[in-house]
């Protein structure tokens, strides 16, 4: 079974920048590809961005493609975050996941991490 640690959330002023880590351990992680979410008024989670198991392929949501970057580490066994140009709407608990194959969608993810809480300040 595979364990997912979200890490490197915390407290920033809007504009500001924070790159979340997801530590795997357990599973074949270079074999997974990884999915970041977070809570949304009306959605159980909402998609931010995904990577392939090889990190050839990303998607993103429209709300953060031009302010989110996504990128893994098969080595470390770690997935990031980098999040630029922080918002006080972008202020929420970031949970990854891990897929079969790459999706935006909720019901597509395996194993999910407990989440890391990431608050903007105005």
């Amino acid at each position: 079974q595979v364990q997912l640690v979200e890490s490197g959330g915390g407290l920033v002023q809007a504009g500001g920048s924070l790159r979340l880590s997801c530590a795997a351990s357990g599973g074949t992680f270079a074999s997974y590809a990884i999915g970041w979410f977070r809570p949304a008024p009306g959605k159980e989670r909402e998609f931010l961005a995904a990577i392939s198991w090889s990190a050839y392929n990303t998607i993103y949501a429209d709300s953060v493609k031009d302010r989110f970057l996504i990128s893994r580490d098969n080595a470390q066994n770690t997935v990031y975050l980098q999040m630029n140009s922080l918002k006080p709407e972008d202020t929420a608990v970031y949970y990854c996941a891990t897929a079969r194959r790459l999706s935006s969608s909720v019901g597509g993810m395996d194993y999910w991490g407990k989440g890391t809480l990431v608050t903007v300040s105005s």
